[in-house]
């Protein structure tokens, strides 16, 4: 008898702690401060016209980089965090330096285009070609061998819209091999439609790879309108020749930094909550979107928390080098970090503009989803809809993180509805940002960062007890 009412007692009590809240009263109310706070400041704003305005476009490796490196430092400093530091990172350094087009025939007229990242130059005179029209990557892999011999390939794949920016993955994987597949059946050159939404007459730039063993050839992208132009020539049974002149150099090695800031915990500082953005930008706008916000709003984020209180994990933001060429500041950041990848009970970049955070979503150890609902409750005054599936993918700086092992991954989804209208063009400026917009990204990172690092239990990946 004695035995099971040890036994009912122990049940009782393990079932009085599995109902006790993981967070208290008053850590409630410093979330709404917090939360209130961020609703109400304009310090995610005024840091990111201070970088659009006063840096400007910062391609990797350019001058700009650079002093986009000094400008984050000198705010994080100036923003009262406790530990601001660099971490190099190696990149493959590429410059564009003139770019222009024409179509020839059937009539002159112009042609709005930019060279893709990492594409090689045109002779000084262009390249001047018959263009044969594919309607996806497929196609074009296709073709029969040697049919493209002294010919310009064209993909016309039109990206779809949608609030998650679902069509930008099959998109990209035009604007990422083309040039190799056209190559492959003997063309000169290699031109697609701008992986974007837009209607107005900008190209869209991105990077772009070739293979070893397979003859490089100059890669463009052409304006929406211009892309509608040459299919309708097309559809009339017109012979379509184009001019495209790209003047790009490749530099070999570059090298550029992760600037970080950190506020420690004061129960636990090894373990962080991970939040961020990337640093660098396209060279064609100010990289207002992509990703000046995401900078701003996770720097202000982090600051607004550390004015109400420094909690028991510390709040670490890591604004990544050199994403735009192929996230080599995260790789390089995570494999210097290698061995104590297990201290981070959060991350989540802010990398898809500037419109409102939607969803929140998870990717952690089934133990730790009260957290994550608890969070998501006090994210719901935001308007932002908890997604209950557990399979977040986070932002792209985060991929070399889930490769190397399994972490507790977040992700605050934004509006991307109108993102593709902007991104990797020269109409990605400040005048494309909402403040107010800007303020509730900013109010959503704060209370998901503040809570993630205060929580009573420590947020574990996926793995953590397999």
């Amino acid at each position: 008898m004695n035995k099971i009412i040890t036994t009912i007692l122990l049940a009782s009590s393990f079932l009085a702690s599995a109902a006790e809240p993981e967070f208290s009263t008053e850590q409630l109310k410093q979330v709404t401060q917090v939360r209130t706070t961020a609703l109400n400041s304009s310090l995610s704003y005024e840091l990111l016209e201070s970088l659009t305005t006063e840096v400007g476009p910062r391609l990797p490796g350019t001058d700009n980089d650079k002093k986009a490196v000094a400008w984050a430092k000198a705010k994080f400093n100036q923003l009262g965090f406790d530990k601001v530091w660099l971490e190099e990172a190696t990149f493959p350094e590429w410059r564009r330096y003139s770019e222009s087009g024409k179509i020839l025939t059937p009539s002159e007229q112009p042609l709005h285009l930019t060279a893709l990242g990492n594409s090689i130059s045109t002779p000084k005179e262009g390249i001047t070609a018959p263009v044969v029209l594919f309607e996806t990557l497929d196609e074009l892999i296709a073709a029969p061998a040697n049919s493209l011999k002294g010919k310009i390939a064209y993909i016309n794949y039109r990206m779809n819209r949608d609030i998650d920016g679902n069509g930008y993955g099959p998109a990209v994987k035009a604007r990422a091999t083309g040039a190799i597949e056209a190559s492959k059946k003997g063309a000169v050159a290699y031109m697609m439609r701008s992986v974007s939404t837009g209607h107005h007459r900008f190209a869209h730039t991105g990077g772009s790879y070739y293979k070893d063993g397979v003859k490089k050839i100059p890669n463009v992208t052409i304006a929406n309108p211009d892309a509608d132009q040459i299919a309708r020539l097309v559809a009339l049974g017109k012979d379509v020749s184009v001019n495209i002149n790209v003047q790009t150099e490749n530099l070999g090695e570059g090298t550029g930094y992760n600037v970080i800031g950190q506020f420690n915990g004061t129960e636990n500082p090894e373990q962080y909550v991970l939040i961020g953005g990337h640093l660098d930008s396209w060279d064609l706008g100010t990289g207002a979107l992509d990703d000046g916000a995401g900078v701003a709003l996770t720097m202000a984020a982090a600051k607004h928390i550390s004015d109400v209180k420094r909690p028991k994990r510390s709040i670490r933001v890591v604004l990544f080098a050199a994403e735009e060429l192929g996230l080599w500041g995260a790789k390089a950041y995570f494999a210097k970090h290698k061995n104590d990848l297990h201290n981070i009970v959060a991350a989540a970049e802010s990398d898809f503009g500037a419109d409102v955070v939607y969803g929140f979503e998870s990717n952690v150890d089934a133990a730790s989803l009260p957290v994550v609902r608890a969070i998501a409750k006090e994210l719901a005054s935001l308007n932002v809809e908890y997604i209950g599936k557990n399979q977040a993918n986070g932002g792209p700086d985060l991929i070399p993180l889930k490769k190397a092992t399994s972490a507790p991954i977040f992700e605050l989804a934004q509006d991307g509805t109108d993102y593709f209208d902007y991104h990797h063009t020269a109409d990605d400026t400040l005048d494309k940002v909402t403040p107010a917009k800007l303020r509730q990204n900013t109010a959503a990172y704060a209370v998901f960062a503040l809570m993630a690092a205060d929580a009573k239990t420590t947020i574990k990946p996926k793995t953590q007890n397999k």
